[in-house]
């Protein structure tokens, strides 16, 4: 199962946090230097713009491959 909660302020977190651990749920939280600044979301939202306009290419990851010269795929996804 997977929950997703937006607290509102530190507090609450912590409040939430405390209670998990009390009831010894396991749980895990999001990175949060993974959270991008304003300016990269305005950045990302405008790519999309850009894209969903066709004011953009788009390129395979075979054809992205052979333009770097990777040796091989990831073995992973994002």
């Amino acid at each position: 199962m997977t929950i997703v909660v937006n607290s509102h302020n530190p507090q609450e977190e912590n409040a939430l946090l405390a209670f998990l651990d009390s009831m010894k749920y396991d749980y895990s939280q999001e990175d949060k230097s993974l959270i991008l600044s304003e300016a990269r979301q305005k950045e990302i939202l405008e790519r999309d713009r850009e894209y969903e306009a066709g004011e953009t290419e788009t390129y395979s990851i075979d054809e992205i491959i052979v333009h770097f010269s990777i040796k091989e795929k990831a073995s992973h996804r994002f």
